[in-house]
C-alpha cells in the first residue's frame, strides 16, 4: 500500500470492487471514490448520467464541462476517451486546490483497466496549471489551481460535475452560495450532476432555480442528483 502525505494527511491506495484503484484519508474517514467501484461509480454519475445525457439532449458536437475536484483525474480520463469515441469537441476546466503528488498518480490502474493509451492519462496529470493544454484534437483541458470559491466564472459551461468530498466530510463545499454559483456558471439548458443526494443539497438546487431529479445511483448508493438549469 502506497503512503503518501496530502495537505497535511496521510492518504492511501486500495483497490474497489471493480477493480480499480481509489484513494482513501484515513484522518477523514473518506475515500475519493466509492469503494464498490472507482471506474463504475464514475461512470454512472458523470458520464452516463451527465454528459451523454446532456448530448442526447442537445445533440451538439462542441460542450464546454466544469469539474470540482480534479483529484485522481478518473473523471477527466473517462470524458475524454467519450469525447474521442464520439468525436465531440470538448473543453474541460476542472478545479482542484490540492493537487495529488505524481508518485501517486502514477500507480493508479486507470489505463490498465480501461484498455486504454497510458500517455492519455499522463498527459492530463502533467498538463501545466492555469493554461489551456490540448490533450488530443477533441480535448482540451484547463486545470485550476484554487478554491472553487476563489474561481472566476466569467465564461459559461454546459455542464458541471460536482465532485468534491461528502458534505459530511467537507461542509464548506456545500453551501448554498456556491450552488448559486454553479447555477450562475451555466448556460441555459446546462446541467449540474453529482453524486450527493442529500436533502439540503435538493432544498439549495431548488432555491437557486433548478429543476431537480432524483436518480437511481450507482452501486452501492440508493440515490444520486441531477438538476437542469431551465432558463
Amino acid at each position: 500500500m502506497i503512503e503518501l502525505k496530502v495537505k497535511r494527511e496521510k492518504i492511501t491506495l486500495f483497490i474497489t470492487e471493480d477493480g480499480s484503484h481509489s484513494l482513501q484519508v484515513p484522518a477523514m474517514g473518506e475515500t475519493y471514490h466509492s469503494s464498490h467501484g472507482a471506474i463504475q461509480e464514475s461512470n454512472h454519475v458523470f458520464i452516463k448520467n451527465g454528459l451523454e445525457y446532456w448530448l442526447r439532449q442537445h445533440k451538439k458536437t462542441e460542450l464546454r464541462i466544469f469539474e470540482v475536484g480534479f483529484g485522481t483525474g478518473l473523471n477527466a480520463l473517462l470524458t475524454l476517451l467519450k469525447a474521442e469515441e464520439l468525436d465531440v469537441s470538448t473543453h474541460y476546466q476542472t478545479v482542484e486546490l490540492f493537487p495529488l503528488e505524481v508518485q501517486l498518480t502514477n500507480q493508479l490502474n486507470y489505463t490498465e483497466q480501461l484498455h486504454c493509451n497510458p500517455p492519455y492519462f499522463k498527459a492530463l496529470h502533467t498538463a501545466e496549471w492555469g493554461e489551456p493544454v490540448a490533450i488530443t484534437s477533441n480535448f482540451s483541458l484547463t486545470k485550476i489551481n484554487a478554491a472553487f470559491a476563489d474561481v472566476a466564472t466569467e465564461n459559461k459551461v454546459d455542464l458541471i460535475y460536482y465532485d468534491a468530498f461528502a458534505p459530511s466530510k467537507q461542509p464548506e463545499m456545500w453551501v448554498y452560495k456556491l450552488i448559486e454559483k454553479c447555477y450562475a456558471m451555466l448556460n441555459k439548458n446546462g446541467v449540474f450532476v453529482t453524486y450527493s443526494a442529500k436533502g439540503q443539497l435538493k432544498r439549495d438546487l431548488k432555491q437557486a432555480g433548478f429543476s431537480v431529479e432524483s436518480l437511481p445511483g450507482p452501486p452501492g448508493k440508493f440515490e444520486m442528483v441531477r438538476a437542469t438549469k431551465d432558463c
